[in-house]
């Protein structure tokens, strides 16, 4: 099973929300790792969102059947992009028989993007 996700976001559009419901919006959308990552810069903040929406449609589920926080995008040691899935989105993943997600994320003045591939490690073939 192959899957694909791919989303793109106005940068203001996510300043808009962090400015009408501050912590609220950061705490219900960002895990504490990734609060503490881009520590406010808001490029890293709405590519992570993008990132989170890609993750779901790969999923095929929306942000319906899974938690924005149940998706957690961190750099490993040489900055370079991991997704973490937790709980609703972990057991979705798992049902699809996807063990392994790559993404991909970016960002101009206005927007930013993200996308995701998603299938079975190699590992998982021996």
């Amino acid at each position: 099973m192959h899957a694909h996700g791919i989303d793109i976001v106005e940068i203001s559009r996510i300043g808009a929300a962090i400015d009408s419901w501050g912590d609220r919006f950061l705490k219900r959308i960002y895990t504490e790792g990734e609060i503490r990552y881009c520590r406010g810069r808001l490029p890293q903040l709405a590519a992570r969102f993008a990132g989170k929406e890609a993750v779901m449609k790969a999923l095929g589920t929306g942000n319906r059947r899974v938690s924005w926080r149940d998706i957690e995008i961190l750099p490993d040691r040489r900055g370079a992009p991991l997704v973490y899935l937790n709980g609703r989105a972990r057991s979705r993943g798992d049902e699809l028989g996807i063990d392994e997600l790559a993404i991909s994320l970016s960002h101009s003045r206005e927007y930013a993007i993200a996308s995701v591939v998603g299938g079975k490690s190699e590992d998982s073939y021996r």
